[in-house]
């Protein structure tokens, strides 16, 4: 389960870029130097399902970049400068950002009187606070949150670290190519998403932890290499990096992936009653591999096509 945890880390990002605590902002692993830009001009892949008068178009997105990767080209350029309305998986709004942070720390601290560190073992323990120790954070920085938490918080470090950061990622830099007036909408709430974590079992969201504290070192260079072949529109690689391994879960494979790719091409479905031109952007995770958007679009009778 151990690359099953590494790429957790990474299809959690969405969600962590909104978790970033400023506590931990000055730590020693997370002020390092940050790995070279990468200088690209990356061809990400597109879709788009059309009818009469309604065109969606599906991009699968990295929520954190490092600089140089130039996605804002070709016919992604096109089709986001033209749309009518911006669908994200949760709403990225400024005024949604700004309440965001309080919500999240609410839902991710753990009851008055229990700490991160009593939940594990002596062996757990002893392993935690070495790990901790090794990133320059003392052992009771993150005594108040859930397993899930702790996890993602040093998930981003480990980006930071390597010079990925959601400032440069999509999803922050959509709304600026919008055309004036353009609406917005999202697919899920920060709730949902977060309750995908919330929800599993004490054991597992411990293991997530310390798993991602071994792997520490890893993270940052796996979700590099997932942006190279992002960058390049190779979907069969990002399914080889991203959602292969969550197939050694099924369960977590079927919450993370599989449902939420199901109800995104009902939405689809849906929104094709309406006219007008819609610019959707989720995790490239969904739109690659088994079980993707397109199959559940394709299952539903509906036809889709890559145009980048």
């Amino acid at each position: 389960m151990k690359t099953f945890k590494t790429r957790l880390a990474a299809v959690a990002s969405g969600i962590a870029l909104a978790l970033a605590s400023p506590a931990l902002a000055q730590t020693e692993a997370a002020t390092e130097a940050t790995a070279p830009a990468v200088e690209a001009s990356g061809h990400p892949a597109l879709w788009k399902v059309a009818d009469e008068d309604t065109t969606i178009y599906l991009f699968g997105t990295v929520h954190l970049l490092p600089d140089g990767v130039n996605w804002y080209s070709g016919d992604v350029k096109t089709a986001l400068s033209t749309a009518d309305e911006l669908v994200t998986e949760i709403d990225m709004s400024p005024e949604a950002m700004a309440g965001m942070q309080s919500m999240v720390m609410k839902m991710a601290m753990l009851p008055e009187g229990t700490t991160l560190r009593s939940l594990m073992n002596e062996e757990q323990r002893a392993t935690y606070e070495a790990g901790l120790a090794r990133f320059g954070l003392p052992a009771a920085a993150l005594d108040p949150f859930e397993p899930w938490m702790a996890a993602l918080q040093l998930a981003n470090i480990a980006y930071a670290k390597a010079g990925l950061t959601p400032d440069k990622g999509v999803e922050l830099n959509l709304a600026s190519k919008l055309k004036e007036g353009a609406g917005r909408d999202a697919l899920e709430t920060v709730e949902f998403q977060l309750g995908i974590f919330d929800t599993l079992p004490q054991d597992a969201q411990l293991e997530y932890l310390l798993e991602t504290i071994d792997q520490f070192e890893e993270v940052g260079p796996m979700l590099q290499k997932v942006v190279e072949e992002w960058s390049v529109g190779d979907v069969a690689a990002v399914a080889e990096l991203v959602n292969e391994p969550l197939e050694e879960e099924p369960v977590l494979a079927d919450r993370l992936l599989y449902q939420r790719n199901s109800n995104w091409a009902k939405w689809i479905d849906k929104r094709l009653d309406r006219p007008g031109v819609v610019f959707m952007a989720v995790g490239a995770g969904h739109l690659a591999g088994t079980k993707s958007v397109q199959d559940a679009l394709e299952a539903e009778g509906i036809e889709i096509v890559r145009v980048q």
